[in-house]
């Protein structure tokens, strides 16, 4: 992939261990509320420039003050855009920056708990936060905000630690124990 590909689009797939058999269950993007006061931000841009006519000969002003909200707005935006959080058969990593790449990962063996907590906000929107514990003190991969459609993701990541076979099963008889 280019450089400038790479500025433009996180490549996930440079991740994997494809030798192991890794395949993406699911690649999620950062919900828009994550960017929505960036948005607003770009958007004050706007009447920056046109309030430059009111500024006579200080029209520079609101120029530089809407040139410095537009490349803000558009900077944080593309950031949040290259934020990805990736499911695997075999972990969970996340994926984020844009002229430095950060990586966390964690096997999902060694996932303990998954913590989901969906705002109000989130709720009207569809959006929720995980948080990941282990048994390790800090790990990398702890707090992911702004999933889209979390109860999915985290079904589709209870549905990969199941199929795995690394939580045990509680077996369901048709009758009770005590035989009524």
């Amino acid at each position: 992939m280019s450089i400038l590909g790479r500025l433009m689009e996180p490549n996930v797939e440079a991740f994997l261990l494809v030798d192991e058999g890794e395949k993406i269950i699911d690649e999620v993007r950062k919900h828009w509320a994550a960017s929505f006061w960036w948005y607003c931000l770009a958007a004050l841009s706007l009447p920056l420039f046109i309030s430059m006519f009111w500024f006579a000969e200080f029209f520079w002003v609101p120029i530089l003050a809407g040139l410095a909200a537009l490349a803000v707005g558009i900077w944080k935006i593309h950031v949040n855009y290259m934020d990805r959080f990736v499911i695997t058969n075999m972990r969970v990593f996340r994926v984020h920056g844009v002229l430095s790449t950060n990586l966390a990962t964690m096997p999902m063996s060694r996932i303990l708990d998954i913590t989901m907590h969906q705002p109000f906000v989130g709720m009207l929107f569809g959006y929720g936060h995980f948080v990941f514990e282990t048994a390790a003190q800090d790990q990398g991969l702890r707090d992911i905000t702004f999933v889209a459609q979390p109860e999915k993701r985290d079904l589709t990541i209870q549905r990969v630690i199941a199929r795995a076979g690394l939580r045990t099963k509680m077996r369901m008889d048709d009758e009770d124990d005590d035989g009524s």
